[in-house]
């Protein structure tokens, strides 16, 4: 029988799965919707990794359960969270053993393994991290949505609904968004907000970055002023995790990760513009946080990896 393990990592958009042999090779991976985690509602966050595991498995042709499962969650750092999620996913027969950590610390095991060095990831959510020289782990943001998430992909377009609202009532400049907001989301104009705001998920809300991005190239001065300050916020993000985390004998690595700052990403330029001065340096590879997952979930079968 073919021993092999899975690695996870899930945010509020899209799961991701990958299945290492035991020697450490990728046989497989796959993708799958969101799984954000919450204490109150486990199963869903369980039954997302469940969905993306099984499909995995039948993709490279391996049955369940795995040796082991490590599962790189969002909303996963609290503790009563996790615990929950590592119940419900305990009962499904996906793994012989199984292990519960944050998207965060899957995509710093893909950057850095147990080395030192920093990461700033903003996506849905947002949250800088640092391992300092002694292997202590220190973190600023990752706050969630009603007390942080500042830059992340949800600030961003909720500063751009209030933007619309604000341009409406004439409290604010006019802006572009409007049009394209009121037509993604099927509303005739603004005071739809109210109702649709107040039953959208948190990934259902940042899925209007896109639109802010557009808005921005096409001259739009508040999409513009929103995308400006978010990369301001997340840089103060990770001077405030280098500072913590110091003194450095040298300047640690970076790593960025998440939708809105990865090559391509709609705050990528305006972030390394404003990052410029701290005289970092950046890991140029973009990062595999499911392949770091299934790093970890190898390291519950074979300790010596660790």
């Amino acid at each position: 029988m073919t021993r092999f393990v899975v690695g996870v990592d899930g945010g509020g958009t899209s799961t991701r799965a990958v299945v290492l042999d035991e020697s450490g090779a990728e046989i497989a991976r796959c993708h799958g919707v969101g799984a954000l985690v919450t204490s109150d509602a486990p199963k869903e966050a369980a039954s997302a990794v469940a969905a993306v595991v099984r499909a995995a498995a039948e993709k490279a042709g391996v049955a369940l359960p795995a040796a082991a499962l490590w599962a790189g969650l969002a909303g996963a750092g609290e503790r009563s969270a996790r615990r929950a999620v590592t119940e419900a996913l305990s009962r499904l027969g996906l793994a012989e053993a199984i292990a519960v950590g944050t998207d965060v610390e899957a995509a710093f095991e893909d950057a850095f393994g147990d080395g030192p060095g920093g990461m700033l990831i903003a996506g849905t959510g947002s949250i800088a991290l640092a391992r300092d020289l002694e292997g202590a782990t220190h973190r600023v943001g990752g706050w969630g949505q009603h007390l942080g998430d500042e830059g992340s992909g949800y600030w961003v377009a909720m500063e751009a609904l209030r933007g619309v609202v604000r341009a409406h009532d004439g409290r604010g400049p006019s802006t572009a968004l409007r049009e394209p907001v009121m037509e993604e989301l099927g509303l005739e104009g603004p005071t739809g907000l109210i109702r649709w705001i107040a039953g959208a998920s948190k990934g259902e809300v940042a899925a209007l970055v896109p639109l802010v991005a557009r808005a921005s190239s096409a001259g739009d001065a508040v999409a513009r002023t929103i995308l400006g300050r978010a990369a301001d916020l997340l840089a103060g993000q990770l001077a405030a995790v280098l500072e913590r985390s110091g003194p450095w004998a040298q300047k640690p690595r970076i790593a960025l990760w998440g939708g809105l700052i990865w090559e391509g990403g709609p705050l990528r330029e305006l972030l390394s513009r404003a990052i410029h001065t701290q005289e970092l340096t950046l890991v140029e590879r973009e990062l595999d946080p499911p392949m770091g997952a299934a790093r970890r979930a190898l390291a519950l079968t074979l300790p010596d990896r660790q």
